[in-house]
């Protein structure tokens, strides 16, 4: 006799197939087998007590507080518990209730169906779709910028465009899936370059790597102007630290058909790690994603394009990074691949009392448990060392 210790529904359904249930039977107890806890945030008093009878009434239970039941405040949190079928019930129970159930069912209903997806598919033009199943993604950085905070930054001096070139050629042959060129630091701290400056330092090096590499290329910008001369010449994402807040980063990427990373910042990069606090870390971000997906979409960006990256060190604690590596998952509920960008950042030096060039080690580990915990895409500098950490993580976790 054993308990069985299952990581989701693809070792669920191995296992049931193991056993030789029928293949009908597994559909029907997969769902039955899957606990979720959900969590809704202010809603009213008479939504949460009708939930907390409905979900009774299927087996299920809601977590409420004891003000509810009191009559002390009009609206309140709750969590429900319950499996994956409970839930799809109590979506058809909701769909004519009143009190904003039935906005609550719908959503209810979405986010079950996302947090069942296991695996996604990266589709660039020009490229073959990268497969997030089995494997860790990794995108290169390569900072043409004289002032990187991990040392790693290239230098104009000269207009050495073409050495340059060669040395991030480099990051493919080491393992980099993407490669993510960006000509603006945006350490803690830094200030904003120009325009002008930027598109100096990145472009000449996209026309260049476009034509010498077989992996696409990202522009790590928050210029439209930037996104809009990089896609030009050769690359195919935008990765946006601020957010893709711009309509018309949204209307460039959408022209394009290009894939979009949206990272998650509180502040800028100037003022961002001056005391960043929040009420509640996970439904800040989570709130944040779900209305820049929204906006993304809406704008003709395509649904299979779109990466989010909560945005390790951008506005965040020590504690705060802590706490989305421990709930990651929350983020994969979405619907999209989580990109995780802890390359080098002060969290690890704090924790190894070491200088940025010294943090390769406390990166890979870090990357190594984001991707067992559901990160799909790690952006590092030392992509030979992170890649040979993951390709082992992913044989002995993810593989089969």
């Amino acid at each position: 006799m054993r308990i069985l210790h299952l990581s989701g529904e693809k070792e669920l359904r191995a296992v049931f197939h193991e056993l030789k249930v029928d293949p009908c039977g597994i559909d029907i107890m997969l769902l039955k087998a899957l606990p979720r806890l959900i969590r809704l945030n202010g809603i009213t008093c008479i939504a949460a007590t009708i939930l907390k009878q409905e979900m009774l009434s299927l087996g299920g239970d809601a977590a409420l507080p004891r003000a509810v039941l009191t009559g002390k405040v009009k609206k309140t949190d709750c969590i429900l518990i319950g499996t994956v079928s409970q839930f799809l019930r109590l979506r058809e129970k909701l769909q004519k209730q009143p009190f904003g159930l039935n906005k609550i069912g719908d959503e209810l209903s979405r986010l079950i169906a996302h947090s069942r997806e296991s695996s996604f598919k990266l589709r660039f033009e020009g490229f073959s779709p990268i497969a997030l199943e089995n494997r860790t993604a990794i995108m290169g950085i390569a900072n043409v910028t004289p002032d990187s905070f991990s040392g790693d930054g290239f230098s104009l001096k000269g207009n050495c465009f073409d050495t340059i070139a060669d040395a991030i050629q480099t990051l493919e042959r080491d393992g980099a899936d993407i490669i993510d060129i960006g000509g603006e630091s945006t350490r803690p701290g830094a200030k904003p370059v120009s325009l002008r400056e930027e598109l100096f330092r990145t472009i000449p090096i996209i026309k260049l790597l476009s034509k010498r590499i077989k992996v696409p290329l990202s522009i790590d910008t928050r210029k439209p102007e930037v996104a809009l001369q990089a896609l030009d010449n050769g690359a195919v994402i935008i990765n946006d630290i601020s957010g893709l807040k711009s309509d018309r980063m949204i209307k460039i990427a959408a022209r394009y058909k290009a894939g979009v990373v949206i990272m998650h910042m509180q502040g800028d990069p100037r003022t961002m790690q001056k005391s960043p606090s929040y009420q509640s870390v996970m439904d800040e971000i989570l709130a944040f994603f779900s209305a820049a997906i929204q906006r993304a979409e809406s704008g003709g960006i395509a649904p299979d394009k779109i990466i989010i990256d909560p945005g390790i060190g951008f506005g965040k604690t020590f504690q705060h990074n802590r706490e989305i590596f421990q709930k990651l998952p929350e983020l994969r509920a979405l619907g999209k691949p989580v990109l995780i960008g802890p390359s080098r950042k002060v969290f690890i030096g704090e924790i190894l009392k070491k200088a940025p060039q010294e943090r390769d080690e406390g990166t890979a580990a870090v990357c190594v448990a984001a991707s067992l915990n559901g990160a799909s895409i790690v952006r590092v500098h030392n992509v030979k060392r992170i890649s040979e950490a993951l390709a082992v993580s992913d044989a002995v976790m993810k593989a089969g």
